[in-house]
């Protein structure tokens, strides 16, 4: 170590640099416990008294002092080769993880789950589930797709996306579709409300109490809905919904209808019911693809809000219900804003093409 009084004109010399850093709230906090035993250390307090100012013990604080000594403030808090705290997986183990996980499945199972495969390396299932963590393998999860195969997804895609994005003039422009089999459902016992401490509760058995379809247009600009209840889904009830919009919508205005492919909205009724409308047009969306009607989004928001924790002791409470949310959601409308572009989307459709057709001829798809 180096003579008292030379140390001491060092740590008197870099007294302001410490007191920086044992202020700091940002530092490491090795960093800033070693700066404070040095300002001790440079007010002339006791190593002992040092050790338990900082909760180390005296022969550490000795140890800091001869390494600023030699080193100064230029590698404060830096963890020396060998010391500090030791990985407790190898990485051969986290090599071997990670290898099983992407690339084998246990015996007879489908994914391997935390404890499986903790069993299976010799490691706890907390420390597999950090090496997954850290890798961002999520193997409680499942994402759903699907790639259109339609022969004109291109000009579909452009047809419906140019309708969200640059909307025609003097034109209205309506997703539709309906929402079918939507049940009457009461719970066979009754339920329990919220209070502190309890969330609220209901059966998980119910009664079937009947079906109705709800027919919807949602008009892209405003959010507003146009709905309908009604016992089927057959050309015969589109056409009477398809009416009900008509009617709705002011006279003079051009009506562009997007929809999916049910051969319901094709029928020969429909098309007659096309012919003698000539302000309403269709815009068919690609097959496989009916994210890209937006009525659907509004669809699942009426299940989370009306209809999934709802009991409906009969068809008519049903309709009651979706007429109560329609009316609801009338009284401030929100539009869905579409922001994709045709092409953005169309870059992603041709990445998973590629990825699928690999995975194809790999032979590893399910």
């Amino acid at each position: 170590m180096r003579d008292a009084a030379p140390a001491l004109e060092l740590l008197l010399g870099q007294h302001e640099s410490l007191e920086v850093i044992a202020r700091s709230t940002s530092a490491a906090y090795r960093q800033v416990q070693r700066a404070r035993a040095l300002l001790l250390a440079a007010d002339g307090v006791a190593n002992t008294r040092i050790a338990v100012e900082v909760r180390v013990t005296p022969k550490t604080v000795r140890a800091w002092r001869e390494r600023f000594a030699e080193e100064g403030l230029a590698r404060l808090g830096e963890v020396r080769v060998g010391r500090g705290h030791k990985p407790s997986i190898p990485q051969a183990t986290i090599e071997q993880v990670v290898d099983l996980t992407l690339h084998t499945k246990p015996a007879g199972q489908t994914h391997w789950s935390c404890r499986s495969m903790a069993e299976r390396v010799g490691i706890s299932s907390s420390q597999v589930q950090r090496i997954w963590a850290a890798r961002g393998l999520k193997l409680h999860m499942v994402d759903t797709f699907k790639l259109s195969n339609d022969p004109q997804f291109e000009a579909k895609l452009t047809d419906v996306v140019g309708l969200y994005l640059n909307p025609p003039e003097q034109a209205i422009v309506l997703c539709v579709d309906e929402k079918s089999q939507i049940q009457a459902l009461d719970r066979t016992q009754p339920s329990l409300p919220i209070k502190k401490g309890r969330a609220a509760t209901m059966t998980h058995d119910y009664k079937r109490n009947g079906t109705t379809t709800l027919f919807a247009a949602l008009e892209v600009v405003t959010g507003r809905v146009i709905g309908e209840c009604l016992p089927r889904h057959r050309a015969s009830e589109f056409v009477k919904f398809l009416n009900t919009v008509d009617a709705a919508v002011p006279t003079g205005l051009e009506v562009h209808v997007i929809l999916d492919n049910y051969a319901t909205h094709k029928h020969a009724t429909v098309t007659r019911w096309l012919a003698r409308h000539p302000r309403v047009c269709f815009h068919f969306t690609p097959t496989s693809s009916s994210w890209l009607n937006l009525v659907e989004r509004w669809f699942r928001e009426l299940t989370d809000k009306a209809l999934r924790r709802g009991v409906c002791g009969s068809v008519p409470d049903l309709i009651t219900a979706i007429e109560s949310y329609l009316a609801a959601h009338s009284n401030n409308p929100r539009p869905l804003v579409w922001t994709a572009t045709a092409e953005s989307i169309l870059t992603k459709v041709a990445r998973g093409r590629v990825t699928l057709n690999r995975e194809t001829k790999s032979g590893t798809h399910h």
